[in-house]
């Protein structure tokens, strides 16, 4: 590789839709791009979602076209199913080590026409259904994954792990199944990098309070938000854990794990938005349905998102009462979760019974924050988001000059607000190219 198109390469790390928007600006602008994702598709958290707030429209409808744009871009290379190794050199002239992952079957043959998931006789918990369903051991991502072909599980692979079965590749017409592929280790010349590595939910189970885990009918915002989506594991039908009947009410309980300073002390931005949003799913799907939110201080600060709650209120059969619940017990004989807690408008206290109680857990940092951080020599601030060190005159610098981040890495943000930062990222990454000679 010449060294004028090193310095005209830009290393992206995270395929959410932070990642993929900074990657198409950067593409569009001439800018040759690797775009790495740890996942076996590009598409992130935003993948899991239903809708998006304030506007209600399809997440996926959103999503996907831009997906598809950044596989088929000529200035896009996409990495998936990689890590970045090591990085080295300084702006204009690094070099990435990126390991790329044995799928174990070649993407240049794979047609994606499911029959090896299909005969496939390993079941794996599906983490991205919030483990409410089952997946096999070869698997797509989720329908719409782009790069559009399988990938199988080593952790569970029969054959891998060195039991009889062979059944993929018996099965495969395609002949893209290869037991023996390999790890491979790229190194790519690279100008610049940008991450944009995401969040992951807090994990709620140490606030046994809550009872989740414990309490059946007590699931996450997470798991609401697959089990709403039609191609969900319920096919976007909501139904009680417990005994695979609708729910007639529901509770929202705010700030699970945020705001609170035996977890995570921050906002977590998004929440009270997103369980609005959910709550008026809910009611669009089952008219009768009534939700209840339970909020510390309701932080609706984007365009429009006042009005939303007013509609949600008004139209949508959505209470708001503001209070933190302190504890939720089970209704044995029907097994409804009871909501305690002191409403701090009244100044009482109170218990409730529902059919569902849905926790808006704490967004974190992606967990591989710290060891990519490591990595880059870039630093974290006390929480673990990425460190910019010159907030106020460069949002989108950290502490290793040619190294920038975007997106929820770096703060709590919402869609819009990543999708912005990352053009505004792209745009600084393109600057400081312009000015290597």
């Amino acid at each position: 590789m010449t060294a004028a198109l090193t310095r005209k390469a830009v290393l992206v790390i995270g395929g959410g839709i932070a990642g993929i928007q900074a990657s198409i600006d950067l593409a569009n602008m001439g800018i040759k791009v690797f775009l790495v994702e740890k996942k076996p598709s590009i598409g992130g958290r935003m993948a899991q979602l239903d809708k998006t707030f304030p506007t209600n429209d399809c997440a996926m409808c959103i999503l996907a076209p831009k997906m598809i744009e950044c596989a088929n871009h000529e200035n896009i290379e996409l990495l998936t199913y990689s890590e970045l190794d090591e990085l080295e050199g300084e702006v204009g002239g690094f070099e990435a080590k990126i390991v790329r992952k044995a799928r174990f079957i070649e993407d240049d043959k794979c047609v994606g026409c499911g029959d090896c998931a299909e005969k496939c006789p390993t079941r794996v918990v599906d983490t991205f259904n919030a483990g409410l369903d089952q997946r096999k051991a070869v698997y797509k991502y989720f329908p719409q994954a782009v790069p559009s072909t399988y990938v199988i599980d080593p952790d569970h692979c029969r054959t891998i792990l060195g039991k009889k079965c062979g059944v993929c590749e018996k099965i495969c017409k395609a002949k893209a199944v290869n037991y023996s592929q390999k790890d491979q280790v790229l190194t790519i010349p690279v100008g610049a990098v940008i991450l944009a590595t995401g969040f992951d939910p807090y994990d709620v189970a140490p606030l046994t309070e809550y009872g989740w885990g414990r309490i059946k009918n007590v699931i996450t915002a997470l798991q609401f938000e697959r089990m709403i989506c039609a191609s969900g594991p319920t096919n976007g039908h909501l139904r009680r854990p417990s005994d695979d009947q609708e729910p007639e009410r529901l509770a929202f309980i705010q700030c699970v794990g945020s705001r609170d300073i035996r977890h995570k002390r921050y906002c977590s931005a998004v929440c009270c938005m997103h369980a609005t949003k959910e709550a008026m799913l809910a009611h669009e799907h089952y008219p009768r349905l009534t939700s209840t939110l339970f909020y510390m201080d309701m932080r609706a600060v984007g365009k429009g998102f006042q009005d939303y709650i007013r509609r949600a209120r008004d139209e949508y059969a959505v209470e708001y009462i503001r209070a933190r619940p302190g504890r939720i017990t089970e209704k044995e004989e029907s097994q409804n979760p009871v909501v305690r807690y002191e409403d701090t408008v009244k100044r009482e206290f109170a218990a409730r019974e529902f059919d569902m109680v849905i926790l808006s857990q704490a967004l974190i940092p992606s967990e591989s924050n710290v060891s990519i951080a490591g990595k880059l020599g870039v630093d974290l601030d006390e929480f673990g988001f990425i460190s910019a060190p010159e907030e106020l005159i460069n949002p989108f610098g950290t502490s290793r000059e040619g190294v920038f981040g975007c997106g929820f890495c770096q703060s709590p943000m919402d869609v819009p607000d990543a999708v912005v930062r990352a053009s505004g990222s792209a745009s600084k990454v393109a600057e400081a190219l312009a000015g290597v000679v």
